[in-house]
């Protein structure tokens, strides 16, 4: 199944947030924080350029969006104001 978000929308996956605190103490899931970082996977219909494309990881509010569930992997359909910053690699 393939989702197209309409209008000023981006579909997100989440990066799976660090296993081990920068000293190396294994964190376990209750203890991680919801990752802010994500990638994008499909741009909306708007005709406005996009500041970002598909593959780009970028930065997003951690409260924003809806979640759905496709195969097993947990989705982000976000505002494009919701995107906060472009990761640069």
């Amino acid at each position: 199944m393939e989702i197209q978000p309409l209008d000023d929308r981006v579909l997100v996956r989440q990066v799976k947030p660090e296993e081990r605190s920068a000293g190396g103490i294994y964190l376990p899931d209750v203890a991680q924080e919801k990752s802010a970082q994500a990638e994008v996977v499909a741009l909306g219909t708007s005709e406005e350029a996009w500041p970002f494309q598909v593959g780009d990881r970028v930065i997003i509010d951690k409260y924003a969006g809806t979640e759905i569930r496709l195969g097993g992997e947990t989705y982000t359909i976000l505002q494009r104001q919701d995107v906060l910053a472009k990761v640069k690699a």
